[in-house]
């Protein structure tokens, strides 16, 4: 049986959609996960998924895919459905958060602190990564 996990992530990500929202998406990286790992921090990386950032979205039940732009250099990303800890609209922090594991397959290593190192960014827009708002209406599924 499939999970309502993925069913979900694609309702949130249409429902920020409709409201004019941009949805980000909060993934605990492991070695399946396909993002730069320069922009991974304490094991998780946040992603803004929105139709202006990505390019070939596709929201399967097994990974989500695109193509996205980071520091202006393209990148395809690949997210299991299941590292995806919680999609939310950037604007107000609602969304919802899931369980993950905390036994990843296998650790990722993180690119070592540079001085230079720009900040996890909105990769479409250059914008400061935005992390739900303290208070925000995230609902935890299991």
């Amino acid at each position: 049986m499939v999970s309502t996990k993925p069913y979900l992530i694609r309702a949130i990500y249409e429902w920020c959609g409709d409201q004019g929202f941009t949805p980000y998406l909060a993934v605990q990286v492991d070695e399946r996960t396909r993002v730069p790992r320069e922009f991974v921090r304490d094991g998780q990386i946040v992603l803004n998924v929105s139709a202006d950032a990505t390019h070939q979205m596709l929201m399967g039940n097994e990974e989500i895919t695109f193509q996205t732009r980071f520091n202006g250099a393209s990148f395809p990303v690949v997210v299991p459905v299941e590292a995806v800890l919680a999609i939310y609209a950037r604007e107000n922090g609602q969304g919802m958060a899931f369980e993950v594991s905390q036994e990843p397959a296998a650790a990722v290593a993180e690119a070592p602190p540079a001085e230079a190192a720009p900040p996890l960014a909105d990769v479409a827009a250059g914008q400061e990564e935005a992390a739900p708002k303290r208070g925000a209406h995230l609902t935890r599924i299991k």
